[in-house]
């Protein structure tokens, strides 16, 4: 029994009409929605994994829901820090919310736990997880325990040697502290840094994808960070029993196709 699920983040959706840093971001998800049908509607579920809105206005979340709905397998939402969950409650509904007052959940899957973490705070840009959301993190890894676990936020926890390390989860301690009582973290899954990476820290597998906005180059000591339009990505994850594989699927992509 293989699980196999996709995840998004960074969609940064505006209101019909609207752009954000020049890009059609609405216009980019339904291109994401229209990969899902044709390559993988087959799949078990898809993760949104935050930055669902740009600015969090009602209009945006309306547009996103209504592509949302395209979406013919399971879908699972987070928020990032540029959505306002006040607002995203008001057009999804308060089942979204979890006993930890964010928008947390765990989910099982053949033979897998998946644990969703609300990692975004009001006012800032940087990561949070609070005492609480530990507490609820440490209860769903004992649950657990005997099985592999995956665990997809918006915000990076682990320093990626760039300049937006100061936007990551500033304190990771407690978060890390939680993952090693568990036995199998086989990913940490995020967003945030709109560029892909892959990374062990402290023993744990960490990825970021880049998402559907803008992408990053890397900055180096003189060379400055770029924004380019492409590609737009979205993570496809394969769990085995002894193994999980992340490939990335950039869906919107500069480069045309050889025949």
């Amino acid at each position: 029994m293989t699980l196999k699920f996709i995840v998004l983040s960074d969609l940064h959706v505006m209101p019909e009409g609207e752009l954000s840093v020049t890009l059609d971001t609405g216009a980019r998800l339904a291109q994401a929605v229209q990969t899902i049908a044709a390559r993988y509607h087959t799949v078990d579920f898809c993760v949104f994994a935050g930055d669902l809105t740009d600015l969090g206005q009602p209009a945006a979340y309306e547009r996103l829901k209504s592509l949302i709905d395209r979406i013919e397998i399971p879908v699972h939402l987070t928020l990032g820090n540029h959505d306002d969950r006040e607002t995203f409650v008001s057009v999804f509904g308060e089942e979204y919310l979890a006993e930890t007052g964010k928008i947390d959940k765990a989910l099982d899957a053949k033979g897998y736990r998946i644990i969703l973490l609300d990692s975004s705070e009001p006012g800032r840009v940087d990561g949070v997880l609070t005492e609480v959301q530990i507490a609820w993190l440490k209860a769903r890894l004992v649950e657990a325990s005997d099985r592999p676990v995956i665990v997809i936020l918006h915000h990076n926890a682990n320093a990626l040697q760039i300049n937006s390390d100061d936007i990551r989860i500033l304190d990771a301690e407690p978060f890390i502290a939680a993952l090693k009582t568990h036995p199998d973290i086989r990913q940490v899954i995020a967003g945030h840094v709109h560029l892909t990476s892959t990374a062990l820290w402290r023993g744990i597998p960490f990825t970021t994808l880049a998402g559907g906005h803008y992408y990053c180059t890397v900055d180096q000591d003189h060379v400055p960070m770029r924004r380019l339009a492409g590609p737009a990505q979205m993570a496809f994850v394969i769990g085995e029993e002894d193994q999980t594989t992340v490939h990335f699927d950039s869906y919107i992509d500069g480069n045309s196709e050889i025949v």
